[in-house]
């Protein structure tokens, strides 16, 4: 007599899901883009930039803000990526702090010497005095 050493089961699906690796790709791509946005952030407003020569740059001390103020090569006026026109620029530019805030001017390469003048005209008038501008890096 032959004997069966089958155990008798039924057939039923899996309840259970391992979500493990499906929450570890999550954690793995949240901190990429937390990475990347401030990043992104930065050039949403296209501008040819002058070029300069290479050099050293200087250490910022942490509490420094930076501001951008950006003209494109339509002559419009941005403050942080959000188009402005002159009274609303005057208003904005008083309420920064003026010892922490460094202001970055952003201007495209085309733009003519007057509109730059009366933007650090307009910076000038709200106190502010520390600027830098963004250039290119030449070789």
């Amino acid at each position: 007599m032959a004997r069966t050493f089958r155990r008798h089961r039924q057939s039923h699906p899996i309840a259970d899901l391992n979500v493990t690796n499906l929450v570890d790709l999550g954690f793995c791509l949240l901190i990429i883009f937390m990475l990347a946005a401030p990043l992104a952030n930065e050039q949403t407003v296209p501008v040819n930039l002058p070029v300069e020569s290479a050099s050293e740059q200087q250490l910022v001390d942490k509490n420094t803000k930076f501001v951008a103020l950006t003209i494109d090569a339509k002559g419009v006026t941005y403050i942080d990526n959000t188009p402005v026109n002159s009274r609303d620029l005057a208003v904005r530019l008083r309420g920064l702090d003026a010892k922490n805030t460094v202001i970055r001017f952003r201007i495209e390469g085309s733009i003519t010497h007057q509109k730059v003048i009366s933007l650090m005209d307009e910076v000038k008038k709200s106190g502010l005095s520390r600027i830098t501008f963004d250039t290119q890096s030449g070789s």
